[in-house]
């Protein structure tokens, strides 16, 4: 028996937040990313961490918010835990290895490229890890094209990505970008939903959910920490002037002094000639000029 599945059972509400979520997480992460490649090597790990958790808690938390909209009319649908946090992990992982290879070897082709791949597998991954991770009187089933298409949107959205990270640094334009990863990613996901279709058990409908949970209810707890997470991640961005401008967020230079040098402007360097000092004495003056 075919189930009749409903993707969008709130209307628009689900895909718009989960497209928020999106944005947010993709401007967090590039701008965490962007701040990493210009402070010490020390420093540049916990920016490339914080950046490879934002982008995966902000990929998850928009993946199942989209999930909250998620229907099938004839059977109940519930979720495994353990396998759901897997796929927030998994997100995190492939993320922040696609992350970790550009922070350190440079926004060349080959680490742009190997670091997208890494990163679309990982959202694709986590995407259908956590569609395994539902439970119902039913079977998944998906067509193989269209789920080949969701991969190579997310692994073009993801190569796409670490390129504006690296090459963007204005706040605007990274916002811009940031936006076009969240439709990316949020293309991906319901591109991937498109490919699914449910086969229904015998005797399913019974109107009983498997674990006798509401799905909306059980997700809304499972998506605070990682929400939390965000907002803290956005408390830090917003208190970095570097992170938010792209620009130094102290300068050491008197007020008003001419960029590379300790001097204010207008004031002429002194070319070819040795500062005079007095000899120790005290009537010592310093010679006339002949």
């Amino acid at each position: 028996m075919q189930g009749t599945v409903d993707g969008f059972s709130y209307g628009l509400v689900t895909p718009v937040v989960a497209f928020l979520m999106a944005c947010l997480g993709a401007a967090l992460g590039l701008r965490c990313t962007t701040r990493s490649l210009r402070t010490e090597r020390s420093f540049r790990a916990g920016w490339l961490a914080l950046g490879a958790t934002s982008i995966g808690s902000g990929i998850w938390t928009m993946h199942f918010v989209a999930m909250m909209g998620f229907s099938v009319q004839e059977a109940p649908v519930s979720y495994d835990k353990p396998i759901t946090f897997a796929s927030l992990a998994l997100a995190i992982v492939m993320v922040g290895i696609g992350i970790f290879i550009v922070g350190y070897r440079g926004a060349t082709r080959m680490a742009l490229i190997t670091g997208g791949i890494i990163m679309g597998l990982g959202i694709a991954s986590m995407h259908y890890l956590g569609m395994a991770g539902m439970r119902l009187q039913g079977q998944f089933a998906y067509d193989t094209v269209t789920v080949a298409l969701s991969v190579v949107i997310a692994v073009v959205a993801a190569t796409t990505a670490l390129w504006a990270a690296v090459s963007i640094h204005g706040f605007l334009p990274s916002l811009g970008a940031s936006v076009v990863m969240g439709v990316a990613v949020s293309g991906m996901h319901y591109t991937g939903m498109a490919a699914l279709s449910v086969h229904l058990h015998p005797g399913a409908g019974s109107g009983v959910a498997p674990s006798g949970d509401d799905p909306t209810a059980l997700l809304i707890p499972m998506l605070v920490g990682p929400f939390c997470f965000l907002l803290l991640a956005g408390v830090i961005v917003m208190f970095d002037p570097l992170v938010v401008m792209g620009a130094p967020d102290r300068d050491e230079r008197p007020p008003g002094a001419v960029r590379g040098t300790g001097r204010r402007p207008g004031i002429p360097a002194q070319r070819g000639r040795t500062p005079y000092r007095a000899p120790a004495g005290r009537n010592s003056r310093p010679p006339r000029n002949r």
